[in-house]
């Protein structure tokens, strides 16, 4: 037996780590609710490759599924009203995980409903301007907002995202109203930093990945990157803390695991083992810093933590743009 499991859930746990036959028996779907060749199914289809060796069957499969729409809402809903049969999983992430159930009432879930395994990765927020704009720090973007409120233009995937939020909080931590610049949407991350490389906005607030492109290429330059470090792929600009700008720091993309409600005990005593694993797996750890993000692993108990305070932070910031 499994120490501290009575009875039956430490005979399910015996099955559950490598009796015949081992779990997982049978491939596991691993929903991905944005879709293809974005950051959240690079993130899933990395945990596929690198999590079966550090399950009790090395030869398990992790078939990644994407179920893209309203935002994240339709594939991260799939999980919430899936059975707990053990083979179905959630890549949650901040947009579908968090921003979502904090900001809109019609959210079909709530963030506190499924099973949570672990948190995976964080990926920092940076703020960006076209690289011939004359603010080389970010205190002097922020000065030229204080001068003229509302006339410079920021790039904006739409309400209620972190390009969005993640913008209107750096504002609210300045002193600066909460509509000091205009926001302009655009059909994505990628594209609104585009619209920044051209000239249509003046600056952009955005994860790491959806500017590594554009920055690779120097046709933006990064002012501040919002990790608690330097950006390993950014030496050269100030961390958040460096910038004067730790409110930054909150503001992050993020993956995690989670299963639907009432996971079996044992079988997430299972993937909180692998995820913990991956903190000694070279090949995760190189090939999610080379995709942009900032490998973060944490217990159920710290990420349930550290998803409270994202909800609490975004429906503090959607009260303040009336939104709730």
């Amino acid at each position: 037996m499994i120490a501290g499991l009575p009875g039956a859930a430490a005979a399910a746990a015996a099955h559950a780590q490598g009796t015949d036959p081992p779990y997982p028996s049978q491939p596991v779907t691993l929903v991905a609710p944005f879709s293809a060749g974005g950051s959240a199914d690079a993130a899933a289809r990395l945990l596929a490759v690198h999590a079966p060796r550090h399950l009790p069957n090395k030869n398990a499969s992790i078939v990644v599924e994407n179920r893209p729409g309203a935002s994240g809402a339709l594939g991260t809903n799939s999980v919430a009203r899936a059975a707990p049969d053990r083979h179905t999983l959630l890549l949650a992430r901040t947009a579908s995980s968090a921003i979502l159930p904090a900001t809109d009432p019609r959210t079909p879930y709530t963030w506190d409903e499924f099973t949570v395994l672990g948190l995976l990765h964080e990926t920092p927020f940076v703020v960006c301007v076209r690289a011939d704009a004359p603010w080389r720090r970010l205190g002097e973007l922020l000065g030229a907002l204080r001068e003229a409120p509302g006339r410079m233009t920021f790039a904006t995937s739409g309400p209620a995202t972190i390009l969005d939020l993640g913008v209107r909080q750096l504002f609210v931590a300045n002193g600066l109203p909460i509509d000091a610049g205009t926001a302009l949407p655009f059909a994505g991350g990628a594209e609104a930093v585009a619209a920044v490389a051209s000239g249509q906005a003046h600056f952009v607030g955005c994860g790491f990945t959806d500017a590594a492109a554009a920055l690779s290429s120097r046709s933006v330059r990064a002012l501040v990157s919002g990790g608690r470090e330097r950006h390993p792929l950014l030496p050269g600009v100030p961390s958040a803390k460096e910038a004067e700008a730790e409110s930054l720091e909150a503001i992050t993309g993020w993956s995690g695991l989670f299963g639907p409600a009432s996971l079996p005990a044992p079988v997430v005593e299972v993937w909180v083992g692998a995820i913990a694993s991956l903190g000694s797996d070279r090949g995760w750890i190189e090939a999610t810093r080379r995709s942009g993000s900032v490998p973060r692993l944490l217990s159920p108990d710290a990420t349930r933590d550290f998803l409270k305070a994202q909800i609490a932070l975004y429906g503090d910031l959607a009260r303040r743009l009336g939104l709730l």
